[in-house]
């Protein structure tokens, strides 16, 4: 019997070629913050300039750029949720325009207070997301068409509820006027420096950062993107994961939307129109895997900064609006490339 064939030594492999490997993933690990870094390099050499100081660096513009991102940050933080188990919603930006009309339709008509108002608001956001959530598990149906047509009822509830019309929010004591403490949501605070929807979007990224990083329920989202059917085995309740993650993700929607609200004083069934792109866009941008079980709250925030930075560089160059959807398409094609090349560096992909 002829002897066993000896033991490769790996140890004679370039190490070169393996550390070339390491780097091209932890390259794609942290593409958000490399590229929020590079974007805020390109910026500063291409922001135009008045009386010697760069415009992109201004504290007006940086406040703009958060401010900006801040909407459609909250949204991409619920969405990270979505994207790890290997889901999609389309209907957050509709349920944007939804959650901003009921806001403005219940603080100017039916008379409740501003907390009981946000908790209505927000429930119904949550109710809405695990419906669709539920519906998705039960029948076994495609989260793309399922939120698809979510999309087009929170549009329609939020026309029919609005009759098409902006919900004006006047604010001061008496029937039709909403409590002037809501209007802070449009304020900027720290020497008028940092708005206080920048700050909702802070605190509501901190709380998703722990419960996915810190807890059973994190660890469950990250088991049933990266084996659904090896963690139904492990005792995971899966359907119980899917259904909570949508119901974060209408959560944090109808939070957006109370902040739109806030911020423009006026609730509109047509605002929220492609929120739902530009938050897939951050999440991916971000480092969460699209085919599920990776994923980082803190790289959605970056890509959610950068996203907005280059907007607006875009727009102190009076760059056309359409090169901007130009970029941003690039840039997310880019990401998702990058993705499935780890993929395939690693065994997992086709």
């Amino acid at each position: 019997m002829d002897d066993a064939a000896p033991i490769r030594d790996i140890s004679s492999a370039p190490p070169a070629a393996w550390r070339r490997i390491d780097l091209f993933a932890i390259a794609v690990r942290f593409q958000s913050v490399i590229g929020l870094v590079l974007v805020a390099i390109g910026g500063i050499i291409f922001s135009p300039q008045r009386h010697g100081h760069i415009l992109f660096l201004a504290p007006d513009n940086i406040a703009n750029i958060v401010r900006a991102v801040s909407e459609t940050g909250i949204i991409a933080v619920g969405m990270t949720f979505v994207i790890i188990t290997a889901g999609i919603d389309l209907s957050v930006g509709a349920l944007l325009s939804l959650s901003s009309v009921l806001t403005a339709t219940i603080m100017t008509t039916a008379g409740l207070g501003l907390i009981p108002t946000i908790l209505f608001v927000v429930a119904c956001g949550a109710l809405f997301g695990a419906i669709q959530g539920g519906i998705s598990t039960r029948f076994r149906l495609e989260p793309f068409i399922v939120t698809l047509a979510g999309l087009q009822v929170a549009r329609g509830l939020a026309l029919v509820i609005s009759n098409n019309q902006y919900i004006n929010i006047s604010y001061g004591e008496g029937p039709g006027l909403a409590p002037p403490v809501f209007a802070i949501l449009g304020d900027r605070l720290f020497n008028n420096v940092v708005p206080v929807a920048t700050l909702v979007f802070v605190v509501v990224a901190a709380i998703a950062t722990f419960v996915l990083n810190f807890t059973r329920f994190g660890r469950y989202v990250f088991a049933v993107g990266g084996n659904e059917r090896a963690a139904r085995l492990s005792g995971v309740p899966v359907t119980l994961v899917k259904v909570s993650v949508y119901g974060i993700t209408g959560l944090v929607s109808a939070i957006a939307g109370i902040v739109h609200a806030g911020q423009f004083n006026f609730g509109s069934a047509n605002d929220g129109t492609g929120y739902e792109l530009t938050a897939i866009a951050a999440v991916v941008i971000g480092g969460t895997s699209l085919f599920g079980g990776a994923g980082s709250m803190v790289g959605t925030v970056a890509g959610a900064v950068m996203l907005g930075a280059l907007a607006n560089i875009l727009q102190l160059n009076n760059i056309n609006a359409a090169l901007q959807l130009l970029a941003t398409g690039a840039i997310i094609v880019l990401a998702a490339v990058l993705q499935s090349l780890v993929r395939r560096r690693e065994g997992l992909g086709r």
